[in-house]
């Protein structure tokens, strides 16, 4: 999240991670995780689906 240059898709993390992207159900877990971690305040989800790190 830090390295990009914006906010970013669940997709473009996934890829980083070295995770299968092309099949929906491995980026799913990802996806919800990062909206935990939006709700618990590490990042911030936008209205648009993408995400950012916190300042």
């Amino acid at each position: 999240m830090r390295d990009a240059d914006g906010p970013v898709q669940v997709r473009a993390v996934g890829e980083r991670l070295g995770l299968d992207t092309l099949a929906r159900g491995k980026l799913e877990p990802l996806r919800a995780k990062m909206t935990r971690l939006a709700d618990r305040g590490w990042l911030h989800k936008r209205g648009d689906g993408r995400f950012t790190a916190r300042l």
